[in-house]
């Protein structure tokens, strides 16, 4: 096992990493930037290195800064928990040819699939149901116009190298798809430094399912069930739940087929996520995209498999089986994660601040995996997350019951946060029935 990790991130991830690495016995290296040196994980690592200002260019996303981290601390391993460098294939690269170990997939993964084009491609070519699109980058408006032309509108217009929701786009005509074009491709240019841009079909009604895949040792890639994701806001999640109550066992065992052929499609080792549309009423899916990482849902697999997933990461890149026997996967129970933000609850617009009373509720299928607490503050220089309440039990009716006494315990003042609009969500029939898609908030408000 690995004896020494630097952890290259931030927050409840951070955290959530730390615990389990100290567990196993694993000394641990937080890096942090100036405006995060008082929160929880600089705190609980074994040691903390100060790697630049707020900016996250200058600190969580300076590879120099970080290696140089791992190097004066004597880290053997770098884990990039998810987001920031997490799938930045040079980063990756970079890692491995400084001796390090990355605890992920290899940059060759990363690389296949982080343009959604190529990834497309790669899935089609292994038997993967794809949403019918652009098999390369629309090179300007015209293509794109005869490209939507014959897909047929509405159409999703999307940033090539995105992800995390971001760089997305939807058209019902020519008009409102002259105006995404630019509006998509100027993003991703300043966002990721590639405005290439591809064109798909979009499905008004639909669901957001993904299956979690782990590439072991031996070679082999396992499937370790599906999450529902659909409640979402401007295409980012906010509750993710396993299994789906969309998914049929027949539907599962398709699902979770194509998700082993995706992996094995490019030699994927270490965790990630084949995320797919599900239409609801045809039991049709495509291949949406792949994440080469830890995804921030992670809990809910973790629950209904009994596993600890960054442990199976750690193990997988110390070149060690797994805790469990691949041949023997076996679902129990129902899992649900709801994402805390600070964030108001109506509009979901950041509301930074500092943290004058926190408190988090417990007992009985409770967990709750966060990066503040009372007396931290709140800056808008990341991402809003604040923490992530997981609640479990053995049915979803169970879960439901013990969510509501789960929200209405959870206590945070100082800055805005979306409690409240949990608390809207679980008396919401339309969630509780489990026959919602990713429309579900906009009807909402």
């Amino acid at each position: 096992m690995i004896e020494s990790l630097l952890v290259a991130n931030r927050g409840e991830i951070a955290c959530r990493i730390i615990r389990t690495a100290k567990r196993l016995g694993i000394r641990v290296i937080a890096v942090h930037s100036e405006a995060d040196a008082d929160l929880p994980f600089v705190a609980e690592a074994d040691e903390a290195v100060l790697i630049g200002p707020p900016n996250p260019a200058l600190s969580y996303r300076n590879t120099e800064a970080i290696l140089a981290a791992a190097k004066s601390t004597g880290a053997q391993a770098i884990h990039p928990g998810y987001g920031f460098l997490s799938e930045n294939a040079d980063f990756a690269r970079t890692v491995e040819a400084s001796g390090l170990i990355w605890v992920g997939p290899d940059a060759d993964a990363i690389t296949a699939m982080g343009d959604k084009i190529n990834a497309r491609n790669l899935m089609a070519a292994a038997g993967v149901p794809v949403a019918p699109g652009t098999t390369e980058p629309a090179a300007d408006l015209a293509s794109a116009v005869t490209a939507a032309a014959e897909i047929g509108y509405p159409v999703m217009v999307k940033a090539a190298a995105g992800g995390g929701g971001m760089g997305m786009g939807v058209a019902v005509d020519e008009a409102a798809l002259r105006t995404e074009y630019d509006k998509v491709r100027a993003f991703a240019e300043r966002m990721f430094g590639d405005g290439s841009v591809l064109i798909e079909r979009y499905f008004p009604r639909v669901r957001h399912v993904e299956v979690q895949i782990l590439g072991l040792v031996d070679g082999r890639v396992v499937a370790l069930g599906e999450r529902e994701c659909s409640v979402q806001r401007r295409n980012q999640k906010l509750v993710e739940e396993s299994p789906s109550p969309a998914v049929s066992p027949e539907l599962r065992s398709r699902l979770l087929a194509a998700a082993v052929r995706a992996g094995e499609a490019v030699g994927y080792r270490n965790a990630g996520t084949v995320e797919c549309l599900l239409d609801p009423t045809t039991g049709e899916f495509f291949f949406l995209e792949m994440n080469t990482r830890l995804q921030v849902e992670h809990p809910v697999t973790e629950y209904v498999y009994g596993i600890d997933l960054v442990e199976e990461q750690l193990r997988v890149a110390s070149g060690l089986a797994p805790t469990f026997d691949p041949d023997a996967l076996t679902p129990r129970g129902h899992a649900i994660e709801m994402r805390i933000n600070a964030e108001d609850p109506k509009r979901f617009l950041p509301g930074p601040g500092k943290v004058t009373t926190w408190v988090e509720p417990t007992g009985e299928g409770v967990r709750v995996d966060s990066g503040y607490t009372e007396g931290n503050t709140v800056t808008p220089f990341y991402d809003s997350l604040l923490a992530k309440l997981i609640v479990s039990g053995a049915t979803r009716e169970e879960v439901l019951e013990r969510a509501e006494g789960a929200v209405a315990a959870f206590q945070i003042v100082g800055p805005k946060n979306n409690v409240p609009f949990f608390a809207e969500l679980l008396e919401n029939e339309e969630f509780r029935s489990g026959a919602y898609d990713t429309g579900i908030v906009s009807r909402m408000r």
